[in-house]
């Protein structure tokens, strides 16, 4: 797939939307990998679309298609460099070892999505997707949202970890003095981009002066 400018995209990221709380990570998440020109894969899930309408001014709607025209507008992203899957499209290429390789991040990841991945549930296409990256040793980073985690959540991401899965739980800290919510969101999407190995600017690095940048959009 290619951008405007003729030139191929960045390799693909996916971006799966859990029903966690914390909706905000995740569709700032989206708009960053747009601007830094990756290819992105996208699923939300039946109760992510309502945690977003109860979280944020943001509508999308439900329907693959129409669902990448609307990230693709909010975003300003290119034709073609978002792509969105529904819960049962098994011909997704997330949804085999044989399809392209791509990273993915889970953000916001509910408990029970985490419970599902642990367990090799595999009941949807997001816990599908998991599986494969699990299976192919790729870069799996899942971004719990839940207060307290009870032993069983506990065991969970203890299980996954020991699997190679970065469990990134959304609990931004206050050393950079934020100033806004947009502050505390772009700390945890700073660190998931780290994980990604991707360059951005959002706050500086541990030891470094430079003040914090802020690129956030309304809505």
């Amino acid at each position: 797939m290619t951008n405007a400018k003729g030139t191929a995209f960045k390799p693909p990221v996916t971006v799966a939307l859990t029903g966690a709380s914390g909706a905000q990570y995740g569709l700032r998440l989206i708009e960053l990998l747009v601007a830094a020109e990756h290819e992105v894969w996208v699923m939300i899930s039946k109760a992510a679309h309502m945690v977003i309408a109860t979280e944020t001014e943001v509508r999308l709607p439900a329907q693959p298609e129409r669902l990448a025209e609307a990230l693709g507008e909010r975003t300003g992203a290119a034709p073609g460099q978002i792509r969105c899957f529904g819960r049962e499209d098994w011909m997704a290429p997330v949804a085999s070892g044989s399809g392209a390789a791509s990273a993915m991040v889970i953000c916001p990841c509910s408990t029970g999505s985490l419970s599902a991945v642990a367990t090799g549930a595999s009941n949807n296409l997001i816990e599908r997707a998991a599986d494969v990256a699990i299976k192919e040793r790729r870069t799996l980073v899942m971004v719990p949202r839940e207060s307290p985690f009870s032993p069983i959540h506990l065991e969970h991401m203890l299980t996954l970890s020991r699997l190679g899965v970065v469990i990134l739980p959304a609990a931004p800290g206050f050393y950079h003095r934020p100033q806004r919510i947009d502050d505390l969101i772009d700390f945890i999407v700073a660190r998931i981009l780290n994980q990604l190995g991707i360059d951005h600017q959002l706050m500086p690095r541990w030891g470094e002066d430079q003040a914090p940048t802020s690129t956030t959009k309304d809505g």
